[in-house]
């Protein structure tokens, strides 16, 4: 992790708007009505309906999707009591990680009261605003009695995070590592070194998974919590040991578990070497550990070794957990979150670690891959999928242990709702997925030599979207499978060099030279050309042997665009291809073409493109509105491109009457309604919003939709070939796995219409 300085951080906070968070509006405020609407008169029918049932808040108001994050300041971090004014730094910092994690709205409130009684007043009378309330930073011993009043009184969900939270998330890694090292955690001997709030309730939770209170020995400040000692509060009698034993050394010898929640420094090398065999050290203190990764990796080689930190391996970081907790508590509006939707979390966390790591998150930790084992006994706090795993289980947990409120019936339209909620959601692909599900097709997965190709293949099968065919050398693509842990269950290879495809390869050849015999190709040549991957893959579509065929990952395009056009050819009517991607933005859909192809397409280029681009955005369900993209408009300038592209629009006016498009154009007005229609109302697009974009040429259109993808401003399906006879499609070089899968779903698409123009005798799509 690159060094933080401290005028790195006040400028964070400090430029711009001062802070973290703001309160957007969420419904529309330009005119009088709206704001009659919003305020008074129209806002009295609301508040009337909550006086009548003050359930109906959750229908009127922003109550359901609203936590507080609220703080006296008596135990801000590592920084001790620094009052309430000082911490609100952080409770606006675990509002954005609410927010960002799972679009969780969050007041944060900074009460100046350190007497409990006091500040438990104060929460209750403000809580009625609230769907959930996040305690934080709040000393303890206080902070037990304020949870268990506000719990009591209340009933929305409550949570300490700093107690809860560190149990939760470092009991799922405790699972794991205990797992990795087959002890069970009814055998094992704890060590908790520390007695605060984080302690108690990791002690708790451990117990509750099993663990037994007579292995159990926890340290504070003044030594071993012994039966033996007259100085302990109520809070830590309950795990005095009977064991005469009085120092952390003497605790840990021989122990198979050690939780650090204290400070840095405290478990030295031998004390480590003193543990059982595999010990597992959870040195949890921040930003400093009990013992530091290099100290702990030097004294074991068998240690599983997990830290707060994020610069080192297994980060017990409790963003793994509440926004995902109080997702799922506030969408059954539970009225509380009971020890059952904790243990439900822990499960839901514990289980996704041992799940294939998208290439998202490899990504995002600058990884080469991420798999279950001692260095990953816990999910990475970038992991998309800790929404759609953990907030589910514990909406779960909520119903079936009574304290929910109101039922989830259709856990797939929630799953749906979730991805929507974080920006994911893409409605289109999502039906390409169940379309394909429904008839999954042969898939053939032509440059299986590539990590992320057989990645892509298990991925799409363990969908249900097609049957993966890999080509390649059985044993190399076998031993990639062992090193990355892929499971080739159900997915065919075929070794198109071996001996036992001479058959094949004889077969295809002939029919190879009878395609192209007066194009000067000999079955020798033919012949040869079936020991490359893609010729023997794309014969094997042309023939029937498979529906589709991916490539390109990193074969150059135009050596497979080549062998697409030898082998399958271009469609009847037209003599150039093209492809498409589509682009999904906060503003929309936005199709742009042609991004692949061709590099500096002529008139009648631009004229096949537009009949593909326009024949394949109403195949993916929309009316096409498209914009001859160029740098001035309607003839502004009468050479080079924009007068291309002008007389392109004019053959197209003229052939296809009905086709919704013009230009040429710059994007602005393309994409501005108001203002092209204001400057050009003689346009086709008059009144229009425009979704299709068709650049000049292959540079404008590659920059553009490669700065959309890089500036984190759309995400993207593609491309997607248009043009040739079969479903061959041909990748970006180095896309990932999600990439790859997802055009796997379109290649699929691809082929249930081919199988349709076959049996059918319908349009084919472009």
């Amino acid at each position: 992790m690159a060094k933080l300085t401290r005028e790195d951080a006040l400028l964070y906070h400090s430029q711009g708007k001062p802070g973290k968070i703001e309160v957007v509006p969420t419904k529309p405020y330009s005119s009088q009505r709206d704001l009659s609407l919003a305020y008074s008169p129209g806002v009295a029918e609301p508040c009337l309906e909550i006086e009548k049932d003050p359930n109906a808040a959750y229908e009127y108001t922003a109550k359901g999707n609203l936590v507080a994050v609220i703080s006296n300041g008596t135990a801000v971090l590592g920084l001790g009591d620094i009052g309430a004014m000082a911490g609100k730094p952080v409770m606006e910092g675990k509002g954005l990680l609410f927010k960002i994690f799972a679009g969780i709205d969050v007041f944060d409130i900074e009460v100046n009261e350190k007497d409990p009684e006091k500040f438990i007043q104060v929460v209750k009378a403000i809580a009625p605003t609230f769907g959930g309330i996040n305690l934080e930073d709040i000393k303890a011993p206080e902070c037990f009695g304020i949870e268990e009043r506000l719990k009591a009184e209340l009933d929305i969900p409550i949570m300490h995070d700093d107690q809860h939270g560190t149990a939760i998330i470092s009991a799922a890694g405790l699972l794991n590592a205990l797992e990795l090292v087959g002890k069970n955690i009814e055998d094992v001997k704890i060590v908790v070194n520390g007695a605060g709030a984080a302690a108690n309730s990791c002690t708790q939770l451990y117990m509750m998974l099993g663990a037994k209170l007579e292995n159990i020995v926890m340290v504070d400040s003044k030594g071993v919590i012994n039966k033996q000692r007259t100085d302990l509060n109520d809070r830590k009698k309950p795990f005095a040991t009977d064991r005469t034993i009085t120092t952390l050394a003497e605790a840990v010898k021989d122990s198979d578990v050690f939780v650090g929640l204290s400070v840095a420094g405290l478990l030295s090398i031998e004390m480590v070497r003193s543990m059982n065999v595999h010990p597992i050290v959870f040195a949890l203190a921040n930003p400093n550990p009990e013992i530091s990764y290099d100290d702990a990796m030097a004294a074991r080689k068998d240690i599983i070794f997990a830290t707060g930190r994020s610069d080192h391996p297994n980060q017990i970081n409790n963003v793994l957990g509440f926004p995902y907790i109080f997702r799922g508590a506030l969408d059954v509006r539970a009225k509380c979150i009971n020890e059952e939707m904790k243990l439900a979390a822990v499960r839901a966390i514990a289980t996704l670690t041992k799940k294939a790591v998208p290439d998202v998150v490899n990504a995002a930790y600058n990884l080469q891959q991420l798999s279950f084992g001692p260095e990953y006994i816990i999910p990475k706090p970038l992991d998309p999928r800790l929404l759609t795993i953990v907030a589910p289980a514990v909406a779960k947990a909520a119903m079936e242990s009574g304290v929910a409120r109101k039922d989830i019936t259709d856990w797939e339209e929630y799953n749906n709702k979730l991805r929507e909620l974080m920006g994911s959601d893409n409605k289109m692909l999502r039906k390409f997925y169940e379309t394909a599900r429904e008839n999954p097709k042969r898939v053939v997965f032509s440059e299986s030599n590539h990590i992320n190709m057989i990645k892509a293949a298990e991925a799409a099968y363990a969908e249900g979207i097609c049957f993966p065919i890999l080509l390649g050398n059985e044993e190399k693509i076998e031993k990639l499978a062992v090193e990355n842990q892929i499971d080739l269950t159900g997915i065919e290879i075929i070794n198109l060099r071996h001996d036992r495809e001479e058959k094949r390869r004889v077969l295809f050849a002939q029919k190879l030279t009878e395609n192209k015999t007066r194009q000067g190709m000999t079955y020798e040549e033919a012949y040869e050309k079936m020991y490359e991957r893609n010729y023997f893959g794309m014969m094997m579509v042309e023939l029937g042997q498979a529906d589709a065929l991916i490539t390109g990952v990193y074969t150059k395009y135009a050596d497979s665009i080549q062998a697409a056009k030898d082998v399958v050819g271009i469609r009847d009517g037209l003599n150039y291809i093209g492809a498409m991607h589509i682009m999904n933005t906060k503003k929309g859909t936005y199709f742009l073409a042609d991004t692949l192809f061709n590099r500096h397409p002529n008139t009648e280029a631009l004229i096949d493109i537009a009949k593909l681009t326009h024949d394949t955005v109403k195949f993916f369900a929309h009316e096409p509105v498209m914009a001859m993209l160029s740098y001035s408009n309607f003839g502004s300038d009468k050479i080079g491109s924009p007068a291309s592209v002008h007389q392109v629009v004019n053959t197209l006016h003229e052939k296809y009457p009905d086709m919704i498009v013009d230009g040429e154009m710059q994007v602005t007005f393309a994409l501005n309604k108001e203002l092209r229609d204001a400057k050009f109302p003689f346009s086709k697009l008059n009144g229009k919003d425009v979704n299709t974009l068709i650049f000049p040429n292959l540079s404008s259109a590659n920059t553009a939709y490669k700065m959309l993808i890089e500036m984190g401003l759309a995400e993207t399906i593609g491309p997607i070939q248009m043009g040739l006879n079969k479903p061959i499609h041909i990748l970006d070089v180095e896309s990932s796995v999600r990439d790859i899968v997802n055009m796997t779903a379109v290649a699929v698409l691809d082929a249930i219409v081919e199988e349709q123009i076959v049996s059918k005798n319908i349009t084919r799509v472009g």
